[in-house]
């Protein structure tokens, strides 16, 4: 019975694992998994749906959103919001698909200009606002798939205060999709957005059909716009000052980078040079564009002039639901309920797009930093972590789509502006000038935006703060559980350094560990002297010294190259380059011992000073308590004692 148990959970486990990489770095992996099979990409349309449950189905509330926000003005303030999608927005993410080819986004061309922990913190706080964009639009687009369900002719009467578990069982249901595989998710992705974007072509027909065939409403409408703004300068003027409440309408963009690495590219594209995906790439973000572009203007003009603006407000019949109080009132109860099935099928499911999104974005940065466990390179866990986040993100806010807008539209925002910022510079640093100022406007647009949107909703900031200091906290922790890690992902010996390790390994394997000063002959004559009389080694045995300088204490893996050479015509010399001392001892003594199959001795100094300062030390800069570190890396890498390399302090 324990044995079918035991069974029972290995297999569990490595399906929970399925294709996550080995981070054993040159070391047999202590759970091997299966691995993930290949798969070539996806055609960029069938990756646009995906994107595109996301961005199409703002369809469903953007309307409504616009129509409360700037009222008669709302086509006027739609069309702002198009020129900004358009000449904003589209170019920006053009330029970020041609300079983050691996779906990495803005986060990645932002990190590339700052280095150490600052770069780190940085990447952070621009995780936590993707991680608000993402959950978010998982849950806000739950929230009101289940609001156009309870408020169906039909269902209203047995489903009003069943919102909450309805809004749980949906975000539940595509935790399910994404744990049967992301396949499955572009191919509902693709059914769902072709049947949701031809109903709305049926409806905006219908919509523009009884526009024009009763002619008063056109005339009431431009009527009662001139009489309340006066002029069209003026009403320009509003509709600018409103566009920030209309941004929500700019959602699709990151998770059009985010999920590009799915996109098919040509037969002879290499990961350095993918011409092909970012070509994909790019017809599919300004497919997406133009096609929100024209149903954005046509739904916002026809909501507007035919349906009452009372019927905006809460608890009106358009709340939330504009164009599916159109398709009932026009086109009868059995296509309404055919065009809300599709509504709420398409919200529940835009939260794909952003799953796809956190998928890509987290396990790409979190692992490599040392702030996630080793699983979370694997999709299946990471699924069930973000669903579980999406449980508590809607029981916070009790399902209401209204309270999570803030934190959404910051989200998109945030992104934005850093994409828009990016592409500045990377214009910047390629010398053109044009693109530089074009690029910088846009820029200005977009954080003029972002800031006047926090000033009007300041909980988004405060959610996105929280978000933001729940990653900071939680990678924390994470990297100082996982501080004894061996963390090098190669070992490499130039040719003079293979011959000092053969060398030496016709004797006893010795090395000395050096903090290299002045690299005199004086330093090096000393500290020979100093090991031998604290350690009782005889003066015949010969050694090998070995020195570590640090580059980038923040960073957590890397490859460790050493590299020979004889100083003052008599010390051989190793010289390492790492980001954690400890570690590239570690690596080194486990690759010597692997090669020449003699177990390796190494000598230390005790290190002076408090030891929990000296661990900081370690922590933050890769120095400190370097001799009980690196026993204690060797330890967790190697348990059986015998084979394990000797570490001698004096």
């Amino acid at each position: 019975m324990a044995t079918t148990e035991h069974a029972r959970a290995s297999r569990l486990r490595a399906w929970m694992l399925e294709g996550l990489s080995d981070m054993g770095k040159g070391r047999p992996a202590r759970h091997p998994v299966k691995p993930e099979p290949e798969h070539k990409g996806q055609r960029w349309w069938r990756v646009m749906c995906l994107t595109g449950v996301d961005y199409f189905s703002t369809l469903g509330y953007q309307p409504g959103i616009a129509a409360l926000a700037a009222g008669l003005l709302s086509p006027v303030a739609t069309i702002v919001l198009v020129v900004v999608t358009l000449a904003g927005a589209l170019p920006v993410y053009r330029r970020v698909a041609e300079e983050s080819p691996r779906g990495e986004g803005s986060i990645a061309m932002l990190e590339r200009l700052l280095s150490f922990w600052k770069g780190k913190l940085f990447v952070l706080t621009l995780l936590g606002f993707a991680a608000t964009d993402f959950l978010i639009t998982i849950t806000l687009s739950a929230a009101d798939a289940s609001t156009h369900l309870v408020e169906n002719p039909h269902l209203t009467d047995a489903l009003h205060d069943k919102q909450m578990l309805i809004t749980l069982v949906l975000i539940a249901l595509l935790g399910a999709v994404f744990l049967k595989g992301f396949l499955e998710a572009i191919g509902v992705a693709v059914v769902l957005v072709g049947i949701y974007l031809g109903l709305n072509v049926v409806v905006v027909i219908a919509g523009v059909w009884h526009v024009f065939t009763a002619e008063h409403v056109i005339t009431d409408w431009a009527s009662a716009l001139t009489t309340e703004h006066g002029n069209a300068l003026a009403m320009i003027g509003v509709a600018l000052l409103v566009f920030p409440k209309l941004a929500l309408g700019l959602s699709g963009f990151e998770t059009g980078v985010a999920v590009m690495p799915h996109v098919e590219g040509d037969a002879a594209d290499t990961e350095e040079k993918p011409t092909g995906r970012i070509r994909g790439t790019k017809k599919l973000l300004t497919t997406a564009a133009v096609i929100m572009s024209v149903f954005l203007v046509a739904t916002s003009f026809i909501t507007t002039v035919l349906i009452p603006e009372k019927e905006f407000e809460s608890g009106g019949q358009a709340n939330g639901r504009a164009l599916a109080y159109l398709a009932h009132e026009y086109l009868g109860n059995a296509f309404g309920t055919v065009y809300d099935v599709s509504t709420i099928a398409i919200l529940w499911f835009a939260g794909a797009s952003a799953m796809a999104g956190l998928l890509n974005l987290m396990p790409r940065y979190l692992p490599r930093y040392g702030m996630a466990p080793h699983w979370a390179r694997a999709v299946r866990p990471m699924v069930i972590v973000f669903t579980l986040v999406g449980f508590l993100v809607t029981w916070i806010f009790d399902a209401d789509v209204d309270a999570q807008g803030g934190a959404y539209a910051t989200g998109v925002l945030v992104l934005i502006s850093s994409a828009a910022i990016a592409v500045t510079i990377a214009a910047r640093k390629a010398g053109q000038r044009n693109w530089t100022v074009g690029f910088a406007v846009i820029s200005a647009v977009f954080l003029y935006t972002t800031v006047v949107n926090v000033i009007e909703r300041p909980d988004g900031v405060k959610i996105g703060a929280c978000f933001i200091a729940g990653i900071i906290l939680v990678s924390l922790l994470s990297r100082l559980a996982r501080a004894f890690e061996l963390r090098v992902t190669s070992v490499t010996l130039d040719d003079m350094a293979e011959r000092f390790v053969r060398d030496i390994a016709s004797r006893r394997i010795r090395f000395i560990a050096n903090e290299p000063d002045n690299r005199d002959k004086a330093e090096y004559r000393e500290k020979i002297e100093q090991i031998r009389q604290d350690n009782d080694v005889p003066s015949q045995e010969d050694f090998v010294f070995v020195e570590v300088t640090v580059l980038d204490p923040s960073e957590f893996e890397s490859g460790l190259t050493v590299r020979g050479e004889v100083l003052h015509g008599r010390y051989r010399v190793l010289t390492l380059e790492s980001s954690s001392i400890p570690n590239a001892l570690a690596a080194l003594l486990l690759h010597v011992r692997d090669t020449t199959g003699c177990i390796p001795h190494i000598y230390f100094e005790w290190t002076e000073g408090n030891p929990l300062a000296n661990f900081l030390r370690f922590f933050l800069f890769g120095q400190g308590e370097v001799a009980p570190v690196t026993r204690e890396v060797l330890r967790e890498v190697e348990p059986d004692r015998d084979r394990r390399p000797r570490i001698h302090v004096g």
